[in-house]
C-alpha cells in the first residue's frame, strides 16, 4: 500500500512537470528541466552508487572531473525527461546527424534482419526513432516502468512516435522477440542494465551481470549485430553513429560475442562518460 501512494506521488509530480513543460515549450523547458534536474536529481539517486561507478570505470578521475560528469549527466538527464512529451516534434523536426548511414543502407539492400545494440546515452529513444524513420521493420525490447501509473503513458508515447512495435523485457519478450525475427523485423534492445538472468562478463574490469541476447539472437539466427551510439551534441542538436556491423560467425560463443560488445559499450562510454546515466546500480 505505501508503495503504491509513493507511485501515485511521484506520478503526480511527473504529470506536473510534464503540463510545466508543454506551458514554456521545448526550447526553454529543456534549460529549465537541466538545470532542476541538477539540484533535484542527486536526492533521488544514490550518489554512493554514482560514486563507486565512476572510481570503477577509472581510478584516475580527479574529483574535477567527477564533479563535472555527474553535473553533465543530471543536465542530459533533465533534458531527456521533458522530451518524452515532445517526440512528435522530435521526429518530425529534431537536429539529427546521421554516421555511417552507408550501414544502413546496407541493412536495406539486403533485407535481412539484424539486432541494434546500445547504451543509455544522450536521449536514447532516438535510436529506434530513427531506425524506423529510415523504413526498416523494427521491434524494440524495453523495460516496463515500475510505476504503473506512469507506465501507459510511457507505453503510448513510445508506441505512437517511437517503434510501434514494443516488446517487454522477460522470458515472453524473448519469445515475442523470436517471432518478430521470423517476420522480418530487426530488433533493438539496450545492452547496459544488469540484467539478474544474465552472464558475468568484465566491464571496465569488473564482472558484471549482463544480458547474452543480443549474442543468442545472433548466433542463432545469423544476424548482424549494429552498435549504435547517440550523443547529445547541443542541447537540441544529435548525433547518432551506425558502426560497422560485427558477424556473429566470428566468434567461438554468446560470451565471447557479448564481451566484445561490452567492449563497444565501454569505448562509448569513454567517449562521452557525461551522457551516459551513471544512476545504474550496474555491478551490483
Amino acid at each position: 500500500m505505501i508503495k503504491n501512494i509513493n507511485y501515485f506521488l511521484q506520478s503526480l509530480f511527473v504529470y506536473s512537470f510534464f503540463l510545466i513543460g508543454r506551458i514554456f515549450g521545448l526550447k526553454i523547458s529543456r534549460v529549465l528541466f537541466s538545470k532542476l534536474f541538477s539540484i533535484i536529481g542527486p536526492f533521488f539517486k544514490s550518489k554512493e552508487i554514482i560514486k563507486q561507478n565512476l572510481n570503477t570505470f577509472s581510478k584516475n578521475l580527479s574529483n574535477q572531473e567527477k564533479t563535472k560528469i555527474i553535473s553533465d549527466m543530471w543536465k542530459n538527464y533533465g533534458m531527456t525527461f521533458i522530451e518524452y512529451i515532445f517526440l512528435k516534434s522530435l521526429r518530425e523536426k529534431a537536429e539529427i546527424k546521421l554516421k555511417g548511414e552507408n550501414n544502413i543502407v546496407s541493412i536495406l539492400e539486403r533485407k535481412k534482419p539484424v539486432i541494434f545494440i546500445s547504451g543509455h546515452f544522450a536521449n536514447f529513444e532516438l535510436m529506434s526513432m530513427e531506425i524506423t524513420k529510415k523504413n526498416i521493420n523494427l521491434a524494440t525490447i524495453y523495460r516496463p516502468l515500475n510505476n504503473f501509473f506512469l507506465n501507459p503513458l510511457m507505453e503510448y508515447l513510445r508506441k505512437k512516435y517511437i517503434c510501434q512495435n514494443q516488446i517487454k523485457k522477460g522470458l515472453n519478450g524473448v519469445r515475442e522477440a523470436i517471432e518478430y525475427i521470423k517476420k522480418n523485423y530487426s530488433i533493438a534492445l539496450m545492452i547496459d542494465q544488469r540484467v539478474s538472468e544474465g552472464e558475468k562478463i568484465e566491464f571496465f574490469g569488473k564482472e558484471a551481470l549482463t544480458t547474452t541476447l543480443p549474442a543468442q539472437l545472433a548466433i542463432k539466427y545469423s544476424l548482424d549485430i549494429v552498435p549504435v551510439f547517440i550523443e547529445r551534441v547541443e542541447e537540441s542538436k544529435f548525433e547518432i553513429e551506425f558502426l560497422d556491423s560485427i558477424n556473429p560467425k566470428n566468434f567461438n560463443d554468446k560470451l565471447e560475442l557479448t564481451r566484445k560488445l561490452n567492449n563497444i559499450l565501454e569505448e562509448m562510454i569513454k567517449k562521452k562518460p557525461n551522457q551516459w546515466i551513471w544512476t545504474h546500480n550496474r555491478w551490483k
